[in-house]
C-alpha cells in the first residue's frame, strides 16, 4: 500500500464504515451521499488490496485486516482531531459549533436549559443538542464523539471520564396540593401506608434509596407504579393520591402543583456532575463550554478522573 494514495477524507470514510458496518449509515454520518460513500469504499478496497467489508446476511462484517485496522485507525484520527483543536483559538462570539449534552429530563431542565439561554446571548453561532440519558450507551457516545458532555449523578458517570461537581440535590416526598395525608411532618408509618410511584429513567425499577432506609428499620412501602421520566411526576401526582420520592429541585420546578416534605431519615443527597471524555479535556471550545455550565452553579470543585462504583449506589438510585 502506498500511503501517498490516501487522503484524510478517505481514512475518515474507512473509520465510519468500520464503525457503522453499513454504507448508508456511514454516508449519513459524514454528510455524504450513498453513491459517494460506495465510491470511497471501492477506493479503499483498491488501496488496501482487501475487501474490508463483506456481506453477511443483511449486514456487513469486517475482514480480518479491517478488524485489525479499526482500533488503531480510530485512535490516530482522534489524536489528530485533538491536536488540531488544541492549536485553535476559540472565540465564542464568532464560533460556529454544535455541542451535544446527555442528561435525564429533569437534569436537562435544571442545567441544560439555563445553559442554552446563557450561551444564546453571548455565542449566537453555537448550537446545543439535548440527548436522552441511557446509562448503557452514555460512555460510548462520549467516546465516539456523538456527545460532548454528560450531566448525571456520580454513580452512573463512567469511570474513565473526567468530571466536575455541579450541584448537590436532596430527596424529598412529593404530594399533590390538598392531599388527604395533610401537611404534617412525614412519619415512617405514613410512608408505609401511602401508594408510591418510583422514577426510573432506564426503565422498570420499583425500588430506590427510600426502600433501603425502610429495610434498615424493618419496614416496607407500597410501590404501585414506575415511570421513566421525572417530568411525568407532576401530572401523575396532581390527578391522584399517589406520592413520589424525588429531587427537591424537581419540586421547585413544579411550583404550586405539588408540596414537598422532608423524609423521616437522614438527608438523602447526591451530586450531579458534568463529565466528558479525556480526549476533549484540552479542547479550547470544549473547555469554554463546560466552564459555562459550571459557572451557572458557582461550581469550583476540582476536575479529576472519576473512580465510581460499578454497582448502583444511593445517587444512582435517587433517580428511581
Amino acid at each position: 500500500m502506498d500511503i501517498r494514495a490516501a487522503d484524510l477524507g478517505l481514512l475518515l470514510a474507512l473509520d465510519a464504515l468500520l464503525d457503522e458496518r453499513n454504507v448508508t449509515r456511514a454516508a449519513k454520518r459524514l454528510n455524504l451521499s450513498q453513491p459517494a460513500m460506495s465510491a470511497q469504499l471501492s477506493r479503499l478496497r483498491a488501496l488496501f488490496e482487501d475487501e474490508l467489508l463483506v456481506p453477511s446476511g443483511r449486514s456487513m462484517v469486517p475482514t480480518a485486516r479491517a478488524s485489525a485496522l479499526q482500533g488503531p485507525l480510530h485512535e490516530l484520527l482522534e489524536q489528530l482531531s485533538t491536536l488540531i483543536a488544541e492549536q485553535q483559538v476559540f472565540d465564542p462570539t464568532t464560533a460556529q459549533r454544535t455541542f451535544r449534552i446527555i442528561a435525564a429530563d429533569y437534569v436537562h431542565t435544571v442545567v441544560s436549559v439555563p445553559l442554552l439561554h446563557t450561551i444564546q446571548k453571548i455565542a449566537p453561532g453555537i448550537r446545543i443538542v439535548l440527548l436522552p440519558f441511557e446509562p448503557a450507551t452514555a460512555w460510548l457516545q462520549l467516546e465516539r464523539s456523538e456527545a460532548d458532555l454528560l450531566f448525571a449523578w456520580r454513580e452512573v458517570t463512567p469511570e474513565a471520564a473526567r468530571g466536575k461537581p455541579l450541584y448537590t440535590d436532596t430527596l424529598c416526598l412529593l404530594q399533590r396540593i390538598g392531599h388527604p395525608r395533610g401537611k404534617g411532618k412525614v412519619t415512617i408509618d405514613e410512608l408505609c401506608s401511602l401508594d408510591h410511584i418510583t422514577i426510573s429513567p432506564e426503565g422498570g425499577r420499583l425500588s430506590g434509596p427510600l426502600d433501603d432506609q425502610l429495610t434498615l428499620v424493618g419496614r416496607k412501602r407500597r410501590v404501585v407504579a414506575s415511570v421513566p421520566s421525572f417530568l411525568i411526576v407532576p401530572w401523575t401526582l396532581t390527578n391522584s393520591d399517589l406520592v413520589a420520592t424525588a429531587p427537591r429541585r424537581l419540586a421547585v420546578m413544579m411550583g404550586d402543583t405539588v408540596e414537598a416534605y422532608d423524609l423521616p431519615f437522614p438527608v438523602l443527597s447526591y451530586d450531579i456532575l458534568e463529565a466528558w471524555h479525556p480526549r476533549t479535556h484540552n479542547d479550547p471550545g470544549h473547555k469554554w463550554f463546560r466552564e459555562m455550565a459550571a459557572e451557572l452553579f458557582g461550581a469550583s470543585g476540582a476536575v479529576t478522573p472519576l473512580n465510581c462504583r460499578a454497582s448502583p449506589g444511593p445517587c444512582q438510585s435517587a433517580a428511581r
